[in-house]
């Protein structure tokens, strides 16, 4: 079975793409999103956050949400703005932001791949968001967010990417929060064939971003028994491992467990090397943190021995913080679940963690260095799991830009394809 497929992606109208294209529903809070959207009713994110359009006292996972996420989909559909292609297409997809160029090529995967571990996971889920994105699935019966899969760099397979980009794309540095996203179609049969050839020989793919979309397809998949082969594959956008861009994670922790704040860096500097300063701390290098507390600024230094742990998962930076500082200190057993931590993607800046301390909301927060993608791949090939937010990928992937449907005896609909008449 080949590790990738080509599928009929359906897609904005070229001259829909700018205003339908949106960030990723989990990045957004439902607030940020009801907002972006507000002047926007062609906007993706009525369709991958529909609570927007709803009274703010829906829950975001009650059966309304999802029946009208179902409806503003179909709307898109119906009105032409989004069409599918008549045949199963690879896409190159290419992210540029400032002087950072990634390109990737959107394709379908195998769940039976991510069932026997050709596609690595690295973190757990949790089961309402997991549930979440199977109910967003079977009310829409297409995929809608892609999942960011990493491949170890391969110059036959980046050559080929190359080549093909050089045609004009069909959607031409659409902008989205600062990002370009550009878009092109590859139908040529030839071509698709050895693309195909080039991706079946790599070991494994590595989710980067979108554990809970993997899982949820692998899922809904199943509920159909299998029958449904568009449901046995899911939606993603592979990018060779030294394109793709980690940025840091950082924690905010609500309370100091009891304890002053000087009495707390007090125990910090037991445990870690530390010292004052004037500027916001950017860490430089792994095993070093930056903490800021009651107005002022500290570097952390981990001890060598923990940075030299024979374990991949234990000489991660997220793991030096949470097993010598975070847990004891602080008493936080369980990041994933504890309301007392709350974490920021760099994209954020440290100015953001500064805010949230001296408002008062946060007491403490610590800025980290991005998670090395040499580290996260050492953790999925040894079959382990990352610490929770572990890494930050950026630039976001749109969604509403690609999208997969299912089987279409389950759908209420049938898009009109890009062969047809405008």
């Amino acid at each position: 079975m080949p590790l990738i497929r080509p599928f009929r992606g359906l897609r904005p109208a070229a001259e829909s793409a700018q205003k339908i294209i949106a960030p990723p529903y989990d990045v957004l809070t439902t607030n940020e999103a009801r907002g972006l959207a507000a002047d926007a009713p062609d906007n993706f994110l009525h369709v991958s956050k529909p609570e927007i359009d709803l009274p703010a006292d829906v829950s975001a996972y009650d059966p309304m949400v999802y029946a009208k996420g179902a409806e503003n989909f179909q709307r898109l559909i119906r009105d032409g703005l989004l069409r599918q292609d008549a045949i199963p297409c690879f896409y190159l997809y290419r992210l540029q932001r400032s002087d950072h160029v990634q390109t990737g090529i959107v394709v379908t995967v195998s769940v039976a791949d991510y069932e026997a571990d050709h596609i690595r996971k690295h973190e757990l889920t949790r089961p309402d968001k997991e549930d979440d994105r199977v109910h967003h699935m079977e009310a829409l019966n297409a995929q809608t967010g892609p999942v960011l899969l990493v491949y170890p760099d391969d110059r036959h397979a980046q050559q080929l990417i190359a080549t093909q980009s050089e045609a004009a794309p069909v959607y031409d540095a659409l902008v989205l929060n600062d990002v370009q996203h550009t878009l092109w179609v590859v139908d040529d049969a030839e071509t698709m064939t050895a693309v195909s050839r080039a991706f079946a020989r790599m070991p494994a793919f590595y989710i980067a971003d979108g554990h809970h979309r993997s899982a949820a397809a692998a899922r809904v998949a199943a509920r159909r028994d299998h029958k449904d082969e568009a449901a046995n594959y899911f939606l993603a956008v592979l990018f060779p491992a030294s394109e793709t861009q980690i940025l840091d994670y950082n924690r905010l922790i609500k309370d100091l467990n009891g304890l002053l704040p000087q009495v707390f860096v007090e125990h910090v500097a037991q445990r870690f090397s530390l010292s004052e300063q004037d500027q916001p701390v950017r860490p430089a290098t792994i095993g070093e943190f930056g903490m800021y507390i009651a107005g002022r600024w500290y570097h952390l230094r981990a001890a060598d021995e923990w940075l030299h742990e024979d374990d991949a998962f234990r000489r991660l930076d997220i793991s030096i913080l949470s097993d010598h500082l975070i847990q004891p200190l602080l008493g936080i057993e369980d990041v994933r679940r504890d309301p007392r931590i709350e974490f920021v993607g760099g994209v954020r800046g440290l100015a953001e963690l500064q805010r949230r301390v001296d408002s008062g909301e946060m007491a403490v927060a610590f800025s980290v260095h991005p998670t090395p993608l040499s580290a996260l791949i050492a953790v999925a090939d040894a079959g382990e799991i990352m610490p929770p937010k572990s890494t930050w990928f950026e630039p976001k992937l749109a969604d509403g830009l690609v999208s997969h449907m299912l089987n279409p005896h389950f759908s209420p609909g049938a898009p009109r394809l890009f062969t047809e008449p405008s």
